[in-house]
């Protein structure tokens, strides 16, 4: 599923970038903020109006708001919590 179809609240790990439907400058400011294969993120809220923009996403302590476009060439994995030993 891409990140603009993740639930709110859940924990995932981004799988895959699509960058070439990115322009450079904001794959590269992206990947700055941290945004990248292996990252885990988690959609704290997406708009309410057609478009559905803009989307804040955790990563880390931070919080970022994306557009939908970049949100859409993300592709995410759910991660499972791991049952305590």
């Amino acid at each position: 599923m891409t990140l603009d179809q993740l639930p709110i609240g859940v924990l995932a790990r981004i799988a895959r970038i699509d960058w070439s439907q990115l322009v450079p400058e904001e794959a590269q400011r992206l990947r700055a903020l941290g945004i990248d294969e292996g990252a885990e993120v988690r959609l704290s809220y997406r708009g309410v109006f057609f478009s559905r923009d803009p989307i804040a996403l955790e990563i880390g302590r931070m919080t970022l708001a994306l557009r939908r476009v970049h949100a859409c060439a993300m592709e995410v994995e759910p991660v499972r919590a791991e049952a305590a030993a």
